[in-house]
């Protein structure tokens, strides 16, 4: 499920000094802390969805038989290589020896299969959906694992690099919630909810040793209580700094801007009067200055897409020019459609960058026709109750951060309620063809000319630490915070 997935999933606020939460003692001076505001609610990713605990716990807990590196190609990870058949449905992984979980248990490909096989039964993350295509797993020996497919996939392999692909072992997957036990370079040693996760270095990793011994990981809803927490000493790194305003009173600090899969979507419930008429959609995608909104409220952080629902990085993006912002043109057609002074209610999460970019869209959308009311929803309890699940809503904003989201986006079922057999199609048709990039970028016009959504803006990744602190990049591609890499200057 791509959201909640979100820039900003926080949950619940702890302000700099607060007696709620007390940092237990690091292990030794090499320990770093990160804010940010991605607060996980449960630790087990196969049953609740959102990006905030594969970003904590992908790369650092979990591995999986591939990565994604900075430039979102496929690396090998727990597999050392593979074969992949002449028809493309048959990938033969050898497996990396002498490696083993946290709790001790071997990594093999018996676990490898257990993996990918419980993916397809017993999740139930919608992102369970990437390993559909997987039609059968075979050991063939300690080290070598056959998986074979019901067709050829594009994104498969690519899919493995991210949360579906984690391994796991069929000891520890009773405690997923709480104790999540993997083969990464780190365990778990406390986690407060909604406040802080922290993690100590394992000495029987079988890769390259973290450059800390521990790490943690603290969630602040407010974005003033972390600067202070900065400042303060509490905190070492703020990761995807939600106030670039504040950025003017920290100049003492390193800061680092990189990419991120985010897309800041716009969403309007497709099954919902007045966005059931694609007219009124397309009068929001031109109602809506996307480079205000970043300069405005983001300080200029950001890169418009054009309303394009796909990141920079990813191939198959084009920046769009369908939708140049025109007040007149978005009148026009809210007139041809009969709805203006239509009232409609922007649902907006609980998140420093979702409340200031609603001010501006609220003066936007009224200064062409629409009556527009913001109702605050909590996130992420409500949001995601409300919003996601139950698509009880008219207009709202977040953002999300899976990577290659679009199939999931604008799937069938999915809250933006965008239901469209053609652009569905060309989704089904990229996967298996040869020419993935041209196909997709067909599917992308087709969901343009549909205005399923309208993404004001490429979400960039503000990073501010302490100068001293080294090995921090600030791209995000698969998702994860990787802490293994993030250290002190000696």
């Amino acid at each position: 499920m791509a959201l909640a997935s979100t820039l900003g999933l926080s949950l619940g606020a702890c302000s700099a000094g607060s007696t709620a939460y007390q940092q237990p003692p690091a292990v030794d001076q090499s320990a770093i802390v990160v804010a940010t505001t991605s607060a996980p609610a449960s630790l087990d990713f196969t049953q609740t969805a959102g990006a905030a605990i594969p970003q904590a716990l992908m790369s650092n807990i979990y591995e999986g038989l591939v990565r994604i590196d900075s430039a979102g190609q496929i690396q090998p990870q727990l597999a050392t290589s593979w074969d992949i058949s002449a028809d493309r449905t048959v990938y033969t992984f050898q497996l990396r020896e002498g490696v083993s979980f946290s709790d001790g248990s071997p990594f093999n490909a018996e676990s490898a299969k257990f993996s990918i096989d419980r993916v397809k039964t017993e999740w139930t993350n919608g992102l369970k959906a990437g390993m559909d295509v997987v039609s059968a797993t075979e050991v063939i020996d300690e080290h070598t694992l056959k998986v074979t497919l019901s067709r050829p996939s594009n994104k498969w392999l690519w899919s493995m690099g991210t949360a579906i692909g984690a391994m796991m072992t069929q000891s520890g997957v009773d405690k997923l919630a709480t104790d999540p036990i993997g083969t990464g370079p780190y365990t778990v040693t406390h986690w407060a909810v909604g406040q802080a996760l922290g993690f100590e270095a394992r000495a029987d990793y079988w890769g390259e040793r973290p450059a800390n011994d521990a790490a943690t990981i603290r969630y602040f809803g407010d974005a003033t209580a972390t600067t202070n927490a900065l400042q303060s000493g509490d905190v070492d790194v703020i990761w995807a700094m939600q106030a670039p305003e504040q950025l003017s009173i920290l100049d003492d600090y390193a800061v680092e801007v990189g990419t991120t899969n985010g897309e800041l979507l716009l969403s309007m419930n497709n099954q919902r009067a007045p966005f059931d008429d694609v007219r009124v959609r397309q009068a929001v995608m031109y109602a809506v200055d996307r480079q205000a909104v970043i300069d405005t409220a983001l300080e200029g952080y950001g890169t418009d897409t054009g309303g394009v629902p796909v990141p920079p990085t990813d191939p198959w993006y084009e920046k769009s020019e369908q939708y140049p912002y025109d007040p007149a043109q978005a009148r026009a057609l809210l007139e041809e459609a009969g709805a203006v002074g239509t009232e409609i209610t922007m649902s907006i999460p609980s998140l420093p960058y979702a409340q200031a970019v609603s001010e501006i869209l609220y003066s936007q959308l009224k200064a062409v026709g629409f009556e527009p009311r913001i109702e605050s929803a909590e996130f992420p309890a409500v949001w995601l109750s409300k919003v996601l699940k139950q698509k009880d809503y008219d207009m709202s904003l977040i953002a999300h951060v899976e990577p290659r989201d679009v199939p999931t986006l604008f799937a069938p079922g999915y809250y933006l309620g965008f239901e469209d057999p053609e652009t569905q199609a060309l989704l089904a048709q990229a996967d298996t063809s040869e020419d993935e990039t041209a196909v997709m970028q067909s599917a992308v016009d087709r969901i343009m000319d549909q205005a399923g959504a309208d993404t004001l803006l490429n979400v960039a990744n503000i990073v501010v630490m302490d100068k001293d602190i080294t090995g921090v990049d600030p791209n995000v591609v698969s998702g994860a915070l990787n802490l293994a890499t993030i250290g002190r200057a000696k």
